[in-house]
This record gives structure tokens, sequence and C-alpha cells, in this order.
């Protein structure tokens, strides 16, 4: 069976997003997949997603309220089938961090999007409520792409 793993730096805004799209996704297309998010750094661990985040997902029908964050571990690299970063400097430190053994495929989020790749998710964190606005349609439209590409 396929398994998501999303990171970007805190988990609490992207990566948590991108969890919920996916998990909306695969339950719409009546998938069975493992999806799940985390964070590079570890200044979140265990909290909820920030409150515009959970905002944004609850007006399109998805409760994130009772996502945890948490921090990237070694043995993700073997438990995750795929573990897909928001943006390049994730992207990096997952390709620093992945130990000798690791059998995940690494990728960014945007690569599976035609016309997309190479792109980063918008990081709404520092800007207006309207950020996640976008960052939600970008993890959206992902999501459908990927779960296609995975189901094949």
């Amino acid at each position: 069976m396929a398994s998501v793993l999303f990171v970007c730096l805190g988990n609490i805004c992207r990566s948590p997003l991108a969890e919920a799209a996916l998990r909306a996704e695969a339950q719409r297309l009546r998938m069975d997949l493992i999806v799940d998010s985390a964070g590079t750094g570890g200044w979140h661990i265990g909290e909820a997603p920030d409150p515009r985040a959970q905002a944004v997902a609850r007006r399109h029908g998805v409760d994130i309220s009772g996502y945890q964050g948490r921090q990237v571990k070694p043995a993700d690299f073997r438990r995750f089938t795929h573990i897909i970063a928001l943006d390049h400097d994730n992207l990096a430190n997952l390709r620093r961090i992945a130990p000798a053994d690791a059998t995940a495929d690494l990728s960014l989020l945007l690569d599976h999007v035609p016309g997309r790749e190479g792109q980063a998710v918008a990081d709404p964190y520092f800007d207006e409520d309207d950020g996640f606005d976008v960052t939600w349609a970008e993890v959206t439209q992902a999501a459908q792409t990927l779960a296609i590409k995975l189901r094949a």
C-alpha cells in the first residue's frame, strides 16, 4: 500500500493542509492510502495546526483540529513509500538527514503537478490570512494529481 508523508518546516500549516487534502482526495476516490505529515524542525511538536490552517480546511469541509505537529524521524524514511517536501529547503534537509537505508522516494509536492515542477508551495505563515487560501488551492491541486499517480 502506498504511504505518503508531507514535510514542511514546523508542521503547523502547509504539511497538515497537504495531509488533509490528500486524505480527502483518497476518500473521494475510495483509495487505501496512509497519509501523515511532519516537520523538519521540532518547535511545534504536539501542537495543533495554526488556527488559520484549521479555518481554511474547515471552510472546505475538513477538520484538522486533531492533528498534532511532529518531527521527521529516521524510521519515516523506511515507513513511507513517498516523503514529499513542500519547499526546496525542506527537501534539502530531508536529503541531508535521510539514513543510508532509506527506501522512501523524495520529491517536492508541486513536482506532481504538470507545469508546476520545481516550484514550492506558498508558505502562508507570515502572510495575511488569505495566503492560507492560496496554499489550500495548491495542495488540493497537487493531492488530486498525486492520488491519480498513486492509484495507477
